[in-house]
């Protein structure tokens, strides 16, 4: 995703950092994997609160893994949820699941061995989920749904506004949310929860997938174009300052004046001291295909598909990085190089072939063993099912 030979400062930090060290990795820069948990299908998000890590997964919800010692973290407790656990987030003794056609679910996790779910607010195709005081706000197929959660057994829509296009992820600050959709970036007041309206908006051509924010910065991931550095110190007048071309990023999370890139099989570490001018410092191959992330406590929480969670930590350029804290096969996963879709060779003709779905579910292509052509597919992310296993699988198409 971030290709180190694009900046000649990288390169530099890249070269010293073999020559004080004479073992770096070749496929990570000032970044080290601590610890790893896996889950039994497809980890698609991770939020962390306190000494827990709340893994959205694909195939089997909920997933409650221990991070007292982030070098050894272990599952202590999981529940499903009725279709696929895509988003999540985290706040006081509840966790938030966006699980696409089912809606948002309210799981207590007050007893982190034994998540139970007490609410549920069906949508028409819930997608990123964000906690704000007594609201949750979920982007969805439609717009932004503002959801009460002051009584978590029960929780309501409160507010609704609509999007040109699909809402992917929604971040709040104070009295505004900050939507990405199909098209760009959408600023919404939320003075009046039950009324959200638009107040502002940046068109982006790319599919944006992410967002984040922090102070007067948004901080987008634009899927074919990479990470944008939106003002929004004017909400009604959104205006991108900075860019760094990460293509492929799906999902960025801030920390320490660094923003956190997901997206293909890499972690990448962008510094955003100065907005305007964003760039890489570190990389992390993360071998799977990363799609959530979460940082906290100098740590960085990535939702690494079917490797499960995997825990990193970011060191700077020039400090040595331990090996992986365990070796594992490369599985025979669908990968995408370069608009080609590749197929493991397991599959024979007695199995029905798999499907290529976009992201509302909708059948786009039918695939066979070997080499796939998808060049001509919007950039973003789909999800190979296999009929006959009923395995889902992510995979990212990028221009």
């Amino acid at each position: 995703m971030i290709e180190v030979s694009r900046h000649s400062r990288n390169l530099l930090m890249f070269a010293l950092s073999l020559l004080l060290v004479g073992m770096a990795r070749a496929d990570s820069l000032g970044v080290r994997l601590v610890g790893h948990c896996d889950t039994p299908g497809s980890a698609s998000d991770v939020a962390v609160a306190g000494s827990y890590a709340y893994v959205a997964d694909w195939n089997s919800g909920l997933r409650v893994i221990t991070v007292a010692d982030p070098a050894h973290p272990a599952e202590v407790g999981s529940v499903d949820t009725p279709s696929q656990a895509g988003w999540v987030a985290a706040s006081g003794s509840y966790a938030y699941v966006a699980a696409l056609s089912s809606g948002l679910h309210v799981i207590s996790v007050s007893n982190p061995a034994s998540p139970t779910e007490v609410g549920h607010c069906q949508t028409h195709g819930a997608f990123g989920v964000a906690v704000s005081g007594s609201y949750a706000y979920v982007g969805d197929s439609s717009g932004l749904r503002v959801i009460s959660i002051s009584d978590p057994a029960h929780p309501a829509e409160a507010g609704y506004c609509a999007t040109t296009g699909s809402a992917e992820d929604v971040a709040v600050q104070g009295n505004y949310a900050y939507v990405v959709d199909t098209f760009g970036l959408r600023v919404m007041s939320i003075s009046d929860p039950a009324h959200p309206v638009e107040v502002g908006q940046l068109f982006m051509p790319d599919y944006p997938y992410g967002v984040a924010v922090s102070g007067d910065y948004a901080y987008v991931a634009d899927n074919g174009a990479g990470l944008r550095v939106v003002s929004v110190v004017d909400p009604a007048h959104p205006t991108e300052v900075g860019h760094l071309n990460t293509p492929g990023v799906i999902k960025i999370v801030l920390d320490g004046g660094n923003a956190y890139c997901t997206g293909g099989p890499t972690l990448g570490v962008v510094s955003v001291a100065d907005p305007a001018h964003p760039s890489q410092v570190g990389y992390y191959n993360t071998q799977g295909q990363a799609f959530g992330a979460a940082a906290s406590g100098g740590y960085i929480y990535v939702a690494d598909d079917t490797r499960g969670l995997q825990i990193c930590q970011y060191y700077g350029g020039g400090v040595e990085e331990t090996p992986n804290a365990e070796v594992r096969a490369v599985l025979s996963e669908p990968t995408v190089v370069r608009g080609v879709l590749m197929m493991g060779q397991q599959l024979t003709a007695n199995v029905l072939r798999p499907e290529l779905l976009d992201a509302s579910g909708r059948n786009v292509a039918v695939l066979h063993a070997g080499a796939n052509d998808v060049s001509r597919l919007a950039p973003g992310v789909y999800f190979v099912r296999e009929a006959q296993a009923q395995a889902v699988r992510k995979v990212v198409v990028t221009r």
